[in-house]
């Protein structure tokens, strides 16, 4: 791994205005053998990029909310072929709205829990194509207007009013990502009797030491939270906005998004990644059973399934199970490849990848709009990888 040509990748990427600022952690075995950072958390105060910069995760949110749901698993309180209609009533006869019309969900095939795990539900995100995505944007333009109210949308509304929108599609006939792994921390307050939070932080964050992770940030911490960004045509413009209702202020939100809401650092979720990387242990406590995590880096999808993962650049070779991407056919990959990888980005290019195979974890944090797994992202795993 040459370090130097990782540096200068990192530190193109904001000389060129395609992101603003980034780190890189790379593990070997769970210990680290690199650790990067380039650019700004806030250009206008010109303040850095550091270790302990804190980030909206938005969909690397979805593998620990997916660990959730193994801990469920593997405590026998919930099954993986559970309707959620068992947990949330408003999923019961649901009708699904697309070309062929309006139709009834199959009653012997409602909503299950592994369709939310799996993004074969039949829920979407927001957008305008069909009337599942045209009801969900309002329900989420409604949640954004209750913000600076005293009766903001909680996670179990949230679920609540998804389930009376009809569905894309019958669940499980298809792939498509959407608000899936938010019903699930709703399905996990309704199981564990507790807020979603409080779930992960009694379960998972204070065990694997996340002291930064949550679905807010605290206002003593606020110095280290940074700025979101917009990088386009050599510009970087600060962003303003509540995308998938997640409060781009940092401040206390009602709504727990499984999906999108987590804020951390890269030190914490590397925390997350060696636990996962060794089996579900961490510092001699064991968090998830080995067949616990073993079940959840698995793919999952059909191969009619997968179609819907067809037209996804830098997916190529990937198949989706439990919140995550699975690398299945390394020969078809976009980037160099282990079989069995796994891990997922978020929305503003937060970047996770485990390598059971070769044993590398690779971690990145950056704030720009639209970057997913972007091109620098995929530089960086061909270096690591190299």
């Amino acid at each position: 791994m040459n370090h130097d040509k990782m540096k200068a990748c990192m530190d193109k990427a904001v000389e060129i205005k395609e992101l603003a600022g980034l780190n890189l952690l790379v593990l070997q075995d769970g210990e680290e053998v690199f650790y990067g950072e380039s650019g700004y958390a806030n250009v206008a105060e010109k303040k850095p990029f550091q270790r302990d910069t804190i980030c909206r995760l938005y969909s690397m949110s979805k593998p620990v909310t997916a660990a959730a749901a193994m801990l469920l698993l593997q405590d026998g309180i919930v099954d993986y072929c559970d309707p959620v209609s068992k947990f949330l009533p408003s999923f019961a006869n649901q009708e699904i709205v697309d070309a062929k019309g309006r139709r009834p969900v199959r009653w012997d095939r409602p909503v299950l829990i592994k369709d939310l795990l799996n993004m074969t539900s039949g829920l979407v995100y927001p957008f305008i194509n069909t009337p599942a995505e045209v009801g969900t944007d309002l329900i989420y333009k409604e949640m954004v207007d209750r913000f600076h109210s005293d009766h903001m949308m909680t996670t179990a509304e949230f679920a609540d009013r998804l389930g009376k929108l009809p569905l894309q599609f019958q669940p499980g006939e298809q792939f498509q990502y959407g608000t899936s792994a938010d019903v699930l921390g709703a399905v996990i307050e309704a199981v564990s009797g507790m807020r979603f939070g409080e779930f992960l932080e009694k379960r998972l964050f204070a065990p694997l030491e996340m002291k930064d992770t949550a679905f807010y940030v605290p206002e003593e911490k606020k110095d280290r939270y940074a700025m979101t960004y917009i990088c386009r045509d050599g510009e970087v413009k600060e962003y303003a906005g509540n995308n998938l209702g997640i409060r781009d202020d940092g401040k206390k939100n009602a709504f727990e998004s499984g999906g999108a809401g987590l804020f951390s650092t890269v030190d914490d979720y590397a925390a997350f990644a060696r636990m996962l990387m060794a089996k579900g242990s961490y510092k001699g406590q064991q968090i998830l059973s080995p067949k616990a995590v073993e079940f959840m880096s698995g793919a999952k999808l059909t191969h009619e399934q997968r179609q819907g993962l067809a037209g996804w650049t830098g997916l190529e070779g990937f198949s989706y199970g439990n919140l995550m991407r699975i690398m299945v056919e390394p020969e078809r990959a976009s980037i160099f490849a282990d079989l069995g990888e796994y891990g997922w980005d978020g929305w503003l290019g937060p970047y996770f990848c485990n390598a059971p195979k070769s044993g590398v974890t690779i971690l990145m944090m950056t704030q720009c709009v639209d970057y997913g797994t972007g091109c620098t992202t995929r530089k960086l795993h061909n270096l690591i990888f190299s």
